[in-house]
């Protein structure tokens, strides 16, 4: 008998998921699904329509189909069905912890309290290591084109719910919106026991990196890509290890690399940055978390021992306690 020539299944590497925008999640299906159930008119006759207007020229093309899609997003259950749709394909991407971005204004704003945000979302997330084998983080973003005082409400409406949120995040439009606009907001994260995190040098320039170290305080930079214009911002980067959550085909995407094999991530990693692999909005951006990992492999050649790096530097950069990062590093050595 000839000996069986089936290509083994593909076995993801264990990795974190560290910036992954919730409602960015929001598959054509669960959309239409979703305006069924509220009552909601969406402006495409079909899931194919509308997963062909997933074609952008720059961020803000992109936020506009993004912020006109939430309008489905009402209920706890809606939350819940959308948290869960997510889990179950990063169980396949390999994902085995994910910190999850939410931004509550651009629910509140359209009415939904931000309780019913957070409770829906907590539903999924409560079950996740039972259900999906994924520990999870949920990180609470303020949008950076609306006013600092605007985050500033939204922190205090979020207060009760502190207890169920890892960290506080930046996002959004990047151009013309400075991390320092947004400096009482974070100062009141820290002193609260919250981790900081902020969206820096992805349209914007590598001076909003070093605002948002040094004056927001970031335990990590979201994106960062545009570091590398800096060489003393990637000094600073690698001598206090401050971790960076890259997202390659959203940059593609989004146009801040016009060709992934022109993508500076084997650039970052040659530097000795503490980088990471990410999906960003993969419902939007054509992947999720390890179809990331194959685009770069693929796209910029990176062998095993580069991709194991990525995914050793997901699990370091994450805000996991030390006993449950070490089981994870572990699993990865094993694989």
């Amino acid at each position: 008998m000839a000996p069986d020539s089936t290509p083994a299944p593909h076995r993801p590497l264990p990795k974190a998921e560290l910036h992954l925008h919730i409602e960015g999640t929001l598959e054509p299906e669960l959309a239409f699904a979703l305006a069924a159930r509220n009552g909601v008119t969406l402006p495409y006759a079909t899931e194919d329509e509308l997963r062909r207007a997933y074609s952008f020229n720059d961020l803000q093309s992109f936020l506009n189909l993004y912020y006109a899609l939430m309008e489905v997003l009402r209920t706890e259950d809606d939350f819940a069905d959308l948290a869960h749709a997510y889990l179950a394909r990063a169980k396949e991407q390999g994902v085995r912890h994910a910190e999850i971005f939410f931004d509550p204004q651009a629910h509140t704003s359209r009415g939904v309290p931000l309780g019913t945000v957070v409770n829906g979302l907590s539903r999924a997330l409560d079950t996740a290591p039972e259900t999906y084998g994924i520990t999870t983080g949920l990180i609470m973003c303020f949008l950076r084109d609306e006013s600092a005082d605007s985050a500033l409400e939204t922190f205090e409406a979020a207060r009760p719910y502190l207890d169920r949120i890892t960290a506080v995040g930046l996002d959004s439009a990047e151009v013309g919106h400075p991390p320092a606009k947004f400096r009482e907001v974070f100062a009141l994260a820290r002193e609260a026991g919250l981790k900081c995190v902020a969206h820096a040098g992805e349209e914007g320039p590598a001076a909003y990196v070093w605002e948002a170290l040094d004056v927001l305080g970031v335990d990590r930079i979201d994106h960062g890509v545009r570091c590398m214009e800096d060489g003393a911002l990637v000094a600073r980067l690698v001598a206090d290890r401050v971790p960076l959550t890259v997202c390659p085909l959203s940059n593609l995407r989004l146009r801040v690399v016009d060709d992934l094999a022109d993508h500076p991530l084997p650039a970052m990693l040659d530097a000795g940055l503490l980088v990471t692999v990410n999906s960003d909005d993969p419902a939007y951006f054509g992947g999720y978390a390890d179809d990331n990992f194959t685009a770069v492999r693929d796209a910029l050649g990176l062998d095993e021992a580069a991709l194991r790096t990525l995914a050793r530097n997901s699990f370091l950069a994450s805000f996991l306690d030390e006993g449950t990062r070490a089981a994870y590093l572990k699993e990865l050595d094993a694989h």
